[in-house]
């Protein structure tokens, strides 16, 4: 008996002094925190004004009603105008987010800062099912591994080189109706994004726009990507326990099967000639092949499936989706397809394929593609999560000029889509589609805009796009050779855009128009 009372007494004891010590500990850390706030004049931003501040439920049934409205952008810029401030706090399921536009917030996060910051275990979870570890599913020193076997893949002499796209912008182009009829171009830009990204990634194409032998790969990657999509969405908002009880997917299964299988024959093809390929030089290659890169520097089977997802789902989606919003806005702008038009007459291409230098001159081209991803970025929204207590520059206090306190583990989220519409960095225009904007003009004496964080459209920093230059050419090249091809365009959707949310961001009605041949004049 008296041995049981004194282990009793002694668990009681040790309760209390572990108990102690993590109320010392968590007092150690509030002061801690009130000295970095005192010392950085830290101010608390502003709260959304909603009504459950512990869990934030009305909240999340305002977030799913816009979702399923194809609203999610619309509500975004709409908060940050009602609260007419930059950045403002609120609570989602218990998870304390900062929402920003301010583009010094984002400098301090995704450059000065960047250790500071996580792409969130949450996200990586999410994503990880189907493309694996790769460049968008990592971070540390995964991330950097990544990085550093994708980088040599994006060299400028791979992005001029623009034998890869010609073959299948002519398919593309055969397969426009030569009547007039309608066509979704989206459509017909998925294929093409599909076939390019495959030929560069695994030296073969899929061939969707002619053979239709993609086909089954497509609707499985679409139709995977569309449930990862969804699960992170579940894990960013904290219900990835509730995510675990809930039964397989049967559907997601069969389609990640389909689309790992697709990938690993390439991944077994180029691992097959894996010591030819490390004994002879990349350089002197007849032709240039991505997973081939790939093999000379790691025979990891998975680990080169996973970078190859990673990037055929940038390749494909962010190209398609820029071409799309694109082509959505010429077909109802006629005065800027004939703008367009003049400067393609003035490089005199008389239908032959544009070299990569000339593509780099024609500076209204570049004006529309600047714009396009201005006021319709693929990628419109984005967050980290801070890993240890930070400071970010601006937010707090009356006017949104102090700086704001960041604990460890709570996120910090930006719209691109809100920030790309503010008119103290783009003018009392900002919300009109305006390629002016970015152009000199030196009868007027005007200067066009040269942003920096202001404009994200392939992120900043030390994970800015690796393929933002191929991503821009694809589609500067496209433009160029249906431009060519084509004189006259009309719309056939009276629809605003619209967005339409996935891991991109495109327009929900597509690009449904009418186009004309030149030889039909």
């Amino acid at each position: 008996m008296e041995f049981t009372n004194l282990a009793k007494v002694a668990a009681i004891g040790l309760v209390c002094i572990l108990t102690f010590r993590q109320l010392y500990t968590a007092l150690l850390l509030v002061r801690k925190r009130q000295v970095i706030c005192r010392e950085k004049g830290v101010l608390p931003a502003p709260w959304y004004p909603f009504w459950d501040r512990l869990f934030g439920i009305d909240l999340l049934i305002k977030n799913t009603k816009v979702r399923k409205e194809h609203r999610v952008l619309e509500q975004q810029f709409t908060r940050f105008r009602e609260m007419n401030a930059n950045t403002f706090r609120l609570v989602l399921l218990g998870r304390h987010i900062h929402y920003t536009i301010e583009a010094e917030n984002l400098k301090h996060i995704l450059a000065l800062e960047f250790k500071k910051w996580s792409v969130g275990s949450r996200r990586i979870l999410g994503l990880a099912p189907l493309l694996g570890q790769g460049i968008f599913t990592s971070d540390g020193t995964d991330w950097q591994h990544s990085r550093q076997m994708l980088r040599p893949n994006f060299t400028r002499t791979q992005v001029a080189d623009l034998g890869i796209f010609e073959r299948h912008v002519a398919d593309l182009i055969s397969a426009v109706p030569h009547d007039g009829s309608m066509v979704d171009l989206s459509e017909l830009f998925f294929r093409l994004t599909m076939d390019t990204a495959t030929e560069h990634l695994f030296g073969e194409s899929t061939e969707s726009l002619t053979k239709s032998t993609g086909e089954g790969f497509a609707e499985a990657f679409c139709r995977s990507q569309d449930h990862v999509v969804k699960a992170s969405r579940w894990r960013g908002v904290g219900l990835e326990k509730l995510i675990k009880l809930l039964p397989p997917d049967g559907q997601f299964e069969r389609d990640r099967k389909f689309v790992h299988n697709f990938v690993d024959s390439y991944v077994d093809k180029a691992l097959a000639k894996s010591r030819q390929l490390k004994e002879s030089d990349s350089e002197n290659s007849d032709r240039y092949i991505f997973i081939d890169e790939l093999v000379r520097q790691t025979t990891d089977r998975v680990r080169i499936r996973s970078e190859a997802l990673n990037v055929l789902l940038a390749g494909r989606d962010t190209t398609a989706s820029l071409l799309t919003n694109l082509w959505f806005t010429l077909s109802n702008r006629p005065d800027i397809w004939a703008k367009l038009q003049a400067e393609i007459a003035h490089f005199q291409l008389h239908g032959g394929a544009p070299s990569f230098e000339e593509l780099k001159e024609m500076k209204y081209l570049r004006a529309l593609l600047n714009e396009s991803l201005r006021l319709y970025p693929v990628v419109p929204a984005n967050g980290r999560e801070a890993v240890e207590d930070t400071v970010l520059p601006m937010g707090g206090g009356p006017g949104g000029n102090a700086p704001i306190f960041v604990r460890k583990g709570e996120v910090v989220m930006w719209s691109v889509y809100a920030m790309h519409r503010r008119k103290d960095y783009y003018g009392e225009d900002a919300e009109d589609f305006n390629p002016e904007r970015w152009l000199d003009d030196s009868q007027k004496g005007r200067k066009g805009i040269r942003p920096g964080w202001e404009y994200l459209p392939f992120n900043g920093g030390a994970r800015i796009c690796l393929g933002q230059q191929f991503a821009l050419t694809e589609a500067s090249y496209t433009t160029v050779r249906l431009c060519q091809a084509f004189d006259k365009i009309e719309s056939r959707d009276t629809r605003p855009w619209t967005e339409m949310l996935t891991l991109m961001c495109v327009n929900l009605g597509g690009a449904k128009v009418a186009l004309t041949r030149r030889s039909e004049e």
